[in-house]
This record gives structure tokens, C-alpha cells and sequence, in this order.
């Protein structure tokens, strides 16, 4: 038996092929209609799906705290299969170098034979990133997927101990809230004991439909829930980062004015014009969402496979000619980062000031490094959307929840040993286990082998358990591993050993799966 969760592949078939019968009746066309009188919505709580030291360090930023770099990605990849080379899109060669990549796509191939092939296995996307994050010592920490929108988060090996409570959620606005190719997926966490939220949106299509996607997206902050008491909706987060396709358009300006402004360079031109911009005047809520200028050129509509903006005459429903698209910064990214509360007028000086000091103790300070588009991928009509930011904050705790640790020598000629203590009390399970990974590894479930922890009873706090492996289970090969603590309960590694060496076996040469060595000669 290995750990595993196949229900949930037989929930996700369920919920795409029957999307009614899983979330009617529509809330989206309850909240439109109250938000046109005085802008209220009835609210009923989604479904929460709860997904699944090195001696390197974070930099140092102001005032002791420590500097997390940040890098999002957004790319409507109009269900292409993805580039071979995915280096430009993630900057692998960054510096300083990356700490957190998160990864927002829309319109990923959701064909029903495709969207069930990617259940079983990792869709294609996935697996570029992850072949080309890994061996730079990420790894894939969660991911959601609806239909299309798919969402993936990946971090620095480091980090793994103190990224906790993590939840995912996603909220389907398309065909009157009934279906998925338009909505958002959600995935939130603790960051080193900060609260940080990450939505990808694709909202709806169409120039004249710029209050319907202001709809959708409220819609969206208003009933995605998370089962977390101090954190149970997106604002609540310290920092909410917002993205995707988000389909605002550029509004009155012509065809010839949009490309001549392009071509010259003079994209400030506009800028007043750009739908999401205007909304943001009339819309409070959208006030409190940041972005950087936009200085790069717009990212919709392109000829595929090329720089050009769209060309093709396509027909429309009635057969009649139609006309090209107006090029538009449909693909955006945002920030929010949590208003501190105002004083109540009952509250007297004192009482004021304690809770100023309380909520500056620990706040995330967010610096935007870099706001760009990648012009060099041509596999879609859009353009990928690229923004890099820096995140100072002081950790509110770093010390891992579990200690794991090898013991002795490892290799496939003798049973080995491993210790854990539980340094902290969590929601800790029998159904824990531990597993051996290879230096580079993808997922938490992609480890060479693993051994359930101690089963008749819970660890008391800082008790070192001891626990053996039969050396069947251990890698014939030598090379670099890790031990990482899972916890069923977080769905999360909550402790890594240190890196350490697996050496050769004997049974290795005997069964030639490497070379004898006799007199420094291989035979």
C-alpha cells in the first residue's frame, strides 16, 4: 500500500462530466443581480478541496527581515502543447536566484480523453515545469485544475518545512456559474507564518463585457472559502496576488490607432483606455489591488507562431466576414496587500496604537522587480505574462515541525536506520510517513521508497523515534538523498533531513548494473 488518494480522481471525473448536479443551483447569476441593487450578494460557501536545510538561505532585505524572490507566470496557452524550452519563461539563470514560482494557465487542453489521461498522470505542462524546475531544486508543492485554468506552485527544497496550510479551491462563473472554461483556482498558504493567497482567473471574453468580468471577479473574493479560522477568505490573506487572462480590453480607440501606437512605442497612449484601468476608477474593491505600468506591448491577439498581431478574417456565426482583433492586455497580474484595519470610535488611544504595533509586527513588504511579456513563444495566441517580486518579511517561526534524520551508513548491503522527533505539536497522524528522495526529486509522492511512521501511538514532543529499512527498499546505486516527513493531515513535507550520501552496493557490481573495479580497471 502506498500513499495515495484515487477518490479524488473519481470527484474531479464526477464534478467536470455532472457540473450541475455539483454546484446548482448558479450563485453568479444571484450575485449580478443583487450587485445592480445596491451592490450586495448572496453568499453561500463553495466546496474546499484540499490539495496535496541545504545550507542555502533566503537574502537579507531591510531591517533584518529576510528577501523572498517571487516569480508568476500567466500564459493562455489556447490548448497548445508546450515549448520544448521553457528556460526564458521561468529566468532560470535569475539573479539573485528565484524562491517560489507560481504558474497560472488557462485554456489548457480539456478535452474529456485528455482531461481524464491528465488525471492519471501529470498533464504536459506540469511535466515541463517540473523537468525543468527539479534539478534546480524545486519542487512541486500543489496544484489545482479545473477544466482549462490550471494553477501550480513550486518551491525552493528549503522551504518545504515552513510552507503550511495549504488549500485549494476553484469557482466555476462560465454559462451562468454552471461551467468551468471560465472562473478561478485559488491555492493558499503559510509562508514561514505568513498568509499568502494566489488567484488565476479567466474571465469573460468580449469588449462590451468589461462589468460582467468585474462581476465574475467579485463573485470570485466573495464565496471562494478556505477551512482556515483566520484566513477563511481571499482578502483575509496578508498578501493576495491576482492573475490570469483577464480578458479587459481597450475600449473606443480603432484598429490602425491601437498598432500605431504599438509599433512607435507609445503605449502610454492607451493606457487611459484600458478597460481594467477604468474599472479600477469606479470599483473600491478593485482600488486595493496594485499593478505595475504597463510597458510592454499588449499580449492579445497574435497570428500563432509568430510577433504579428492578428491577421485572420474569421466568419461569424451568420457566415458573414467578421474582423480582426483589437490587440488588448487581456493577461495581467495584480497584488493586494491586506488594509490594516481602521479604529473603531470606541477604541481609546491606547487600545489604537497596541493594534497598530501588533498588525506591523510581521508585515510582508512587496516590491514588483519586474513587469514584462516574453515575446519568444509563439506555440499560442497570447503572449506569457512574466512579473517578479520581491518579498521582505520577518519569519514568525523557523524551525521545521519535524526533525528527520539518517543514521549510520546507508546502502542496499545492510538494513538501515533513521530517527524523527516531532518538534512542535501538530496534527500528526499514524497515516504519516516517511520517504527517501533522490536530490532533485519533483513531488512529495515522487521518493524511491518509503516507511510509515510509528503506528501504535502519537510521538510526545522531542521524542526520538527510531525506525529501520529493510535494505531490499533501499537504491542498489549511489547518490545524493534527502528524507522528508509527510504529513497526511497538512498534505505537506514538514521536515527534511540534511542532504547525505547512499553508497554503492556490492549487489550493484554483482548484478552489473555498474562496472567491477579490479586494480583501478574496469571490467
Amino acid at each position: 500500500m502506498t500513499p495515495g488518494h484515487p477518490c479524488q480522481v473519481w470527484l474531479c471525473l464526477f464534478s467536470y462530466f455532472c457540473p450541475a448536479l455539483v454546484y446548482a443551483p448558479s450563485k453568479l447569476t444571484v450575485v449580478r443581480i443583487k450587485r445592480l441593487a445596491f451592490r450586495f450578494a448572496y453568499i453561500l460557501p463553495n466546496p474546499v478541496f484540499v490539495c496535496v536545510p541545504t545550507g542555502e538561505k533566503m537574502s537579507t532585505g531591510r531591517g533584518g527581515r529576510d528577501k523572498c524572490r517571487l516569480h508568476i507566470v500567466t500564459w493562455n496557452v489556447a490548448t497548445a502543447e508546450p515549448p520544448e524550452d521553457a528556460t526564458s519563461l521561468l529566468q532560470l539563470d535569475a539573479q539573485p536566484p528565484t524562491d517560489l514560482y507560481v504558474i497560472g494557465l488557462q485554456e489548457v487542453n480539456a478535452t474529456p480523453v485528455r482531461f481524464i489521461t491528465d488525471l492519471i498522470s501529470e498533464d504536459s505542462w506540469s511535466h515541463v515545469f517540473m523537468d525543468s524546475l527539479a534539478p534546480r531544486g524545486f519542487v512541486k508543492v500543489t496544484s489545482v485544475r479545473m477544466q482549462g485554468l490550471l494553477l501550480l506552485l513550486f518551491a525552493k527544497q528549503i522551504h518545504l518545512p515552513y510552507i503550511r496550510n495549504i488549500q485549494t479551491t476553484y469557482t466555476r462563473t462560465g454559462v451562468f456559474g454552471y461551467w468551468g472554461n471560465k472562473g478561478g483556482v485559488s491555492v493558499r498558504f503559510s509562508f514561514y507564518g505568513h498568509m499568502l493567497c494566489f488567484l488565476n482567473c479567466h474571465l469573460a471574453a468580449h469588449m462590451n463585457n468589461a462589468l460582467q468580468r468585474v462581476d465574475e471577479f467579485e463573485y470570485i473574493l466573495e464565496t471562494q472559502d478556505f477551512d482556515i479560522y483566520d484566513t477563511p477568505q481571499i482578502r483575509d490573506h496578508k498578501v493576495v496576488f491576482w492573475f490570469g487572462d483577464l480578458n479587459f480590453r481597450i475600449a473606443d480607440h480603432g484598429l490602425h490607432f491601437l498598432r500605431s501606437s504599438i509599433n512607435s512605442g507609445r503605449l502610454n497612449l492607451l493606457w487611459g483606455k484600458d478597460q481594467l484601468i477604468m474599472m479600477k476608477k469606479k470599483e473600491a474593491f478593485l482600488q486595493e489591488f496594485e499593478e505595475g505600468p504597463l510597458n510592454f506591448k499588449p499580449t492579445y491577439k497574435f497570428d500563432r507562431n509568430s510577433d504579428t498581431y492578428d491577421t485572420s478574417a474569421p466568419k461569424t456565426w451568420l457566415g458573414l466576414n467578421g474582423k480582426k482583433r483589437k490587440p488588448a492586455w487581456t493577461d495581467r497580474i495584480l497584488w493586494r496587500i491586506k488594509p490594516k484595519p481602521l479604529p473603531s470610535e470606541d477604541d481609546d488611544e491606547k487600545a489604537s496604537t497596541s493594534t497598530d504595533e501588533e498588525q506591523d509586527e510581521y508585515p510582508v513588504l512587496v516590491t514588483q522587480d519586474k513587469y514584462t511579456s516574453d515575446m519568444s513563444y509563439g506555440v499560442s495566441d497570447h503572449k506569457p505574462v512574466i512579473a517578479t517580486f520581491s518579498l521582505e518579511l520577518r519569519k514568525v517561526f523557523d524551525t521545521p515541525l519535524v526533525r528527520v534524520s539518517p543514521v549510520g551508513i546507508w546502502s542496499a548491503d545492510q538494513d538501515a536506520l533513521l530517527t524523527y522527533s516531532v518538534l512542535e505539536d501538530f496534527m500528526s497522524s499514524t497515516w504519516d510517513w516517511i520517504g527517501l528522495y533522490k536530490v532533485g526529486f519533483k513531488t512529495a509522492s515522487d521518493y524511491e521508497t518509503f516507511v510509515w511512521v510509528r503506528e501504535k501511538e502519537l510521538p510526545e514532543i522531542n521524542e526520538v523515534i527510531q525506525i529501520s529499512v529493510d535494505k531490499g527498499q533501499i537504491p542498489l546505486l549511489g547518490g545524493q538523498y534527502v528524507l522528508g516527513y509527510y504529513s497526511t493531515n497538512m498534505q505537506s513535507i514538514t521536515g527534511l533531513s540534511d542532504s547525505f550520501q547512499i553508497l554503492e552496493s556490492k549487489r550493484a557490481v554483482m548484478e552489473g548494473l555498474v562496472p567491477e573495479d579490479i586494480n583501478g580497471v574496469n571490467k
